[in-house]
């Protein structure tokens, strides 16, 4: 029987790892000050689900595009590049709201601007990870379980009681914040080596290689399973944070500094989930895994309706989280071991596209449904919608699908490595 020893991270992924753990911070609290902000101007369900809608209606129109240039660019670039962009956002952001002057028309700009910048963000960061790692699935898998560890526990543990605290101190104080961690990832991700994409044989147009990106995401059973899972629970997670906030102050009769200590208990549950998912996933396959994680959210999220107070709401948070993080752990980690690198960028973005293409749709349904049936209805229909999740997680990510899979892929890498005698 041969032992493998697991070697150590590059020292170039602990800069990758810093540079996202600041960001993390940076994003639990812009995220947590955002509705704070928007509650300010409006109670409307209808209104805060425009706003969740306007961050994800640019992955309809440019998500192909975005990953078809991204593999075409350097990815490091890339990174850099638009955390800088997004650094001078927020900042603009920042003074419009200290002067007085957001409003929810300003609130939908930023929104839809900053996820622009999300698409090229995540297409190329998806893409850069296995090209300095390579596709050994373990190492993929520690990896992303560091990151998402650290995201969890900064985006959702430290930055939402830190985003309720700042903004108690001035509406402009979080947004400037999350203006500093953007400018701190765009410096870190610059030290980094460049990877420039690999030149082809000719050269096609871009609408080519994104539509050459989505075929291979079609045509691929496992990697389209990947991505259906997000996508039915975008819907239902959506239609669940259009109201979040309503639902918290009116219903849990909870108040702004509180509001962020409650979004805590996501994050503790998500930790453990990121900590757990290679245990889990020797345990019971990583197609094992991911179908349990799918009935523990639909379980959670149910739990999260009926809750009678905060206190009972936030375990089923705690248990929502632990499972959305060894999913995400488990799921990109397969994608990135599998997926040939000069389409990464593409099918990536893809998967993406319609992994959020439910977003929207599940953000502007679930402000609808809160204002016919209650606040609670969200969140009992989303249960059912992650009830779908638990058939597509067994038909399309088993145990076997995956094994497959990442074979085929070790004979492809295998057969891409020039033989020396």
């Amino acid at each position: 029987m041969t032992i493998r020893t697991k070697a150590p991270l590059p020292s170039e992924f602990h800069r990758i790892w810093a540079a996202s753990g600041v960001s993390a911070l940076g994003d639990g609290i812009y995220y947590t000050a955002l509705p704070l902000l928007a509650l300010g101007l409006t109670h409307d369900p209808m209104v805060f689900s425009t706003v969740e809608a306007c961050a994800l209606l640019p992955w309809l129109f440019l998500g192909l595009i975005g990953g078809a240039l991204v593999d075409r660019w350097d990815r490091r670039r890339v990174l850099w590049v638009t955390d800088s962009a997004r650094f001078a956002l927020i900042g603009v952001f920042a003074l419009v709201a200290a002067a007085g002057g957001a409003n929810i028309a300003v609130l939908c700009a930023t929104a839809f601007l900053l996820g622009v910048g999300q698409i090229f963000f995540d297409s190329a960061s998806g893409a850069y990870l296995p090209t300095l790692l390579g596709r050994d699935p373990e190492t993929l898998q520690r990896a992303n379980s560091r990151l998402q560890g650290t995201g969890q526990a900064l985006e959702g543990f430290v930055g939402p009681p830190a985003g309720g605290l700042l903004f108690a101190l001035g509406r402009s104080v979080p947004l400037a914040v999350e203006a500093a961690t953007f400018l701190f990832s765009a410096l870190m991700i610059r030290s980094l080596p460049p990877t420039p994409a690999k030149p082809r044989a000719s050269r096609t147009s871009v609408l080519a290689d994104a539509r050459e990106g989505a075929l291979y995401l079609l045509r691929h059973r496992l990697l389209l399973g990947l991505a259906l899972r997000p996508a039915v629970g975008n819907f239902a997670f959506l239609g669940v944070g259009a109201v979040l906030a309503l639902y918290v102050h009116d219903t849990l009769h909870l108040g702004a500094a509180l509001y962020g200590v409650f979004l805590t208990a996501e994050a503790v549950g998500g930790l453990s989930g990121t900590a757990l998912a290679g245990w889990l996933s020797d345990r019971f396959g990583t197609g094992g895994t991911l179908t349990l994680t799918a009935a523990v959210e639909a379980v959670a999220l149910l739990g999260i309706g009926l809750a009678p107070n905060a206190v009972v709401a936030g375990a089923g948070f705690a248990v929502l989280g632990a499972a959305m993080g060894a999913t995400m752990v488990l799921g990109g980690s397969t994608r990135q071991a599998i997926v040939p690198d000069e389409l990464m960028g593409r099918v990536t973005a893809a998967s993406r596209l319609l992994s959020r293409s439910a977003g929207p749709a599940g953000a502007l349904f679930g402000g609808w449904l809160a204002t016919v049936a209650g606040l609670r209805a969200p969140f009992l229909f989303g249960a059912a919608v992650l009830g779908v999740m638990v058939v597509v997680a067994a038909r399309f990510t088993s145990n076997s699908r995956i094994d497959a899979a990442l074979a085929e892929a070790a004979a492809r890498e295998d057969a891409a490595v020039p033989v020396t005698v």
